[in-house]
């Protein structure tokens, strides 16, 4: 395996010895040895409909062996810039969806704390909620602002009377004033609604709605320019695969057709440099659903383009 950390910093313990890493990186579990701590986090507790995003860590682990080490786009090379490292996944408790917040909170505190940027592989879209909280607690009362690619606006009340659910952790995160509406941006918004007034939450709260009809009319310089607005603005960044059309990305939960094309999203993320991002998480790939790991295979590439964003 290819140590792409330098070796004083690595802490490979010999119990994690052939296991399957995050692009072949060694496993540290100290984040203050690390500029970026990627770690799964194997929960779809929030799951409405299809799960098995629990098992997308364990698949874009074994995934990302392909991912090689320098971006002839981008010209950089992320783990030359930057240390960084398989944190391990967060030890979720399956049976409890606020345990398991409560543990992802907590994990992401002592990441932040260390002045580690986490990047958190999920998983269902529920768990960005505790991690925001994390974050906030951070970086500030109503400072952040978020960069969103969903196919699904994720602002919803409640799902089956529940407050929590994949559905619903931006609404909750507005809610808790833990992002500031008018510095968020969905990209993808896409398909039908439950009712023609769903959108209302967030045209009353300021968010900036992309559809896909607008990546497809407009282009990729439309988008930039949206996003241009929050130079200067700490930022989250989370990444629900079903933005992409389920062409490209079946093995997903909830998947909605006419979605973003493989390189259109990877033209999206590149658009994104200059900006600083305070962390990163990747949902809602379900392997259960994939047909030959091709959902994984392009998580682990997007993966890869944000470290290189993120090292530029």
């Amino acid at each position: 395996m290819m140590n792409r950390l330098r070796p004083k910093d690595a802490s490979v313990s010999p119990r994690f010895a052939g296991i399957p890493t995050f692009m072949r990186l060694p496993i540290v579990t100290d984040p203050y040895k690390l500029d970026v701590a990627l770690m799964g986090v194997p929960f779809d507790g929030g799951t409405t409909y299809r799960d098995g995003a629990r098992f997308g860590p364990r698949e874009i682990r074994v995934q990302s062996a392909l991912i090689r080490n320098y971006n002839p786009v981008l010209k950089i090379s992320p783990f030359e810039k930057l240390r960084i490292a398989d944190y391990g996944d967060i030890d979720v408790n399956p049976l409890s969806i606020e345990n398991t917040f409560q543990k992802i909170q907590q994990e992401i505190e002592t990441i932040v704390e260390a002045d580690a940027l986490p990047f958190s592989i999920g998983g269902d879209h529920s768990i960005s909620l505790p991690i925001l909280r994390a974050l906030t607690k951070k970086h500030g009362y109503r400072q952040l602002g978020m960069i969103h690619f969903d196919s699904h606006i994720d602002t919803w009340d409640e799902y089956f009377g529940m407050k929590l659910s994949h559905g619903t952790p931006f609404r909750r995160a507005i809610e808790e004033k833990l992002l500031n509406p008018n510095k968020i941006i969905q990209i993808g918004i896409r398909g039908q609604l439950y009712n023609a007034t769903d959108f209302d939450f967030n045209k009353k709260h300021g968010v900036t709605m992309i559809t896909i009809e607008d990546v497809f009319e407009h282009g990729v310089s439309f988008v930039d320019d949206k996003i241009r607005n929050l130079q200067g603005d700490k930022l989250y960044l989370s990444f629900d695969i079903d933005a992409l059309d389920p062409a490209f990305a079946p093995g997903t939960g909830t998947p909605q057709v006419g979605g973003l094309t493989s390189f259109q999203a990877l033209q999206l993320i590149r658009a994104l440099q200059g900006l600083e991002f305070v962390g990163f998480d990747l949902v809602e790939v379900s392997p259960p659903y994939d047909s030959k790991g091709i959902t994984s295979l392009l998580a682990a590439n997007l993966i890869f383009e944000f470290l290189c964003i993120i090292a530029h």
